[in-house]
């Protein structure tokens, strides 16, 4: 046997969805087994057509009757051009409740755009169903939200705006190169999708592996040296968020198993080949006079390049806001430092020690982050609120439904860039110039 061919039996046998449902399984997540292979032939059986009224009213589509065709919500649509197979196979709705009602593990992460949800499933395990929850969370919104500008307001501006600058990088090539290989999620059944929210999205390879990877790593790299701690910290939590966001992947039964090793070894590539340049990238964003228009136009540049591969689905309004939240922060950096809000150390006053926590140290960092956060909700929601009714108009497209005037490239796009990026400048601009105006800075 050839290298190539038994390379391709170990890609087979790591993109295998068995694999997933085992590892599942051997978590305690089960889906629940089908009352019937055919629930209507067996409610025949048990009683005449004329008088159960348990089959009077059927209409087509409705909860157990026959379905018209097209109405699977079971199927994500193939993309249209034929280049790659239809996205989120078996997206798995609820199987018919067995004798034990099982609780719904699923309803985490709904997709607020097409209404799937998780699968009911059997979950004997429930510490690690949390454990996974919690690492799936890693890679989500609501952390990026909260974790990047814990780092800009609390800890340290430069670390902060650096991470950001790789989280970009990773998070948009990973993005992309899930477009251009076109590989659908797990396959389901086997597997149980206790997460939907992504699963229109293609799956190759696992982008949130991908900033499970690179955040950790980024961390120990941007503060060993600049700040006093044993490095032996940096190694136990680098292996700990790693395999936690990859192995809640799998659990959650979004990734494969190659999803995930594809992810993780792509993140140390892209790595490896600009991290020397971030320092750089950062200079250039803060002091470069014309940076903020050079920051803008190539952010554009890349989103209207990655726009154009595929169809809908929510991997291009995430790319969008991860353009537009790259931006904001990058241009907010560049008025601050040139208006002297936020000042970086000196060179020679590193490494730098940690400050004794204090009482007026923790209620400061409490009040920095409760009044920051309610600012940037604040932006968030009014920007929305603005950017979307407008595209709408611009692009004459109704406006009844927003989800689904969000499933159109000319709403979604600008509303995600936009929003987003006012998200950021506030991150770096708006809300440190609070904090210094009412002294907490």
């Amino acid at each position: 046997m050839s290298l190539r061919q038994r390379l391709a039996q170990l890609v087979g046998r790591l993109q295998d969805p068995q694999k997933v449902a085992r590892f599942q399984r051997l978590c305690g997540v089960e889906a629940p087994p089908r009352r019937s292979a055919d629930r209507r032939e067996d409610e025949k059986a048990e009683a005449p057509l004329a008088g159960d009224p348990r089959l009077r009213g059927r209409q087509p589509g409705a909860p157990g009757g026959p379905q018209p065709p097209g109405s699977d919500r079971n199927q994500c649509p193939a993309k249209p051009d034929g280049g790659g197979a239809p996205n989120g196979v078996r997206n798995g709705l609820a199987a018919e409740l067995g004798p034990a009602s099982p609780r719904r593990a699923g309803a985490l992460r709904r997709n607020s755009l097409t209404g799937e949800e998780g699968q009911l499933a059997r979950v004997s395990n429930w510490p690690l169903y949390c454990l996974f929850c919690f690492g799936t969370e890693l890679g989500n919104e609501l952390f990026y939200i909260l974790f990047f500008p814990f780092w800009i307001w609390n800890l340290d501006p430069l670390v902060g705006r650096r991470l950001v600058v790789i989280w970009v990088l990773v998070m948009y090539l990973g993005q992309c190169t899930k477009d251009i290989i076109r590989w659908p999620r797990p396959a389901s059944p086997p597997v149980v999708k206790l997460e939907v929210f992504y699963n229109s999205e293609y799956s190759m390879p696992s982008t949130h592996a991908m900033s499970g990877t690179a955040i950790p790593i980024s961390m120990v790299l941007l503060t060993y040296g600049r700040w006093q701690y044993p490095l032996i910290y940096g190694l136990i939590l680098i292996p700990c968020w790693c395999s936690l966001v990859c192995l809640s992947r799998i659990y959650m039964g979004m990734h494969s198993i190659l999803d995930i090793i594809a992810g993780f070894l792509y993140t140390i590539l892209i790595l490896a080949v600009f991290y020397p340049f971030v320092d750089l990238i950062d200079n250039f964003n803060q002091t470069h006079k014309y940076a903020p228009f050079i920051i803008i136009g190539l952010h554009l540049a890349l989103g209207i390049f990655s726009f154009t591969l595929d169809t809908w689905s929510t991997s291009r309004g995430d790319t969008a806001e991860i353009l537009g939240s790259g931006a904001g922060i990058a241009c907010g950096s560049h008025v601050t430092y040139n208006m002297g809000l936020v000042l970086d150390p000196s060179l020679d006053t590193l490494p730098l020690a940690g400050p004794p926590i204090t009482m007026t140290l923790f209620g400061k960092a409490i009040l920095r982050i409760l009044i920051g956060m309610v600012f940037v909700l604040i932006v968030r929601d009014v920007m929305k609120k603005i950017t979307i009714p407008l595209a709408c108009k611009i692009f004459n497209i109704p406006y009844d439904d927003i989800r689904k005037a969000r499933q159109h490239m000319e709403v979604e796009l600008p509303y995600r860039y936009i929003t987003y990026g006012m998200v950021g400048f506030s991150i770096t601009f708006f809300v440190p110039y609070i904090f210094f105006f009412i002294g907490i800075s």
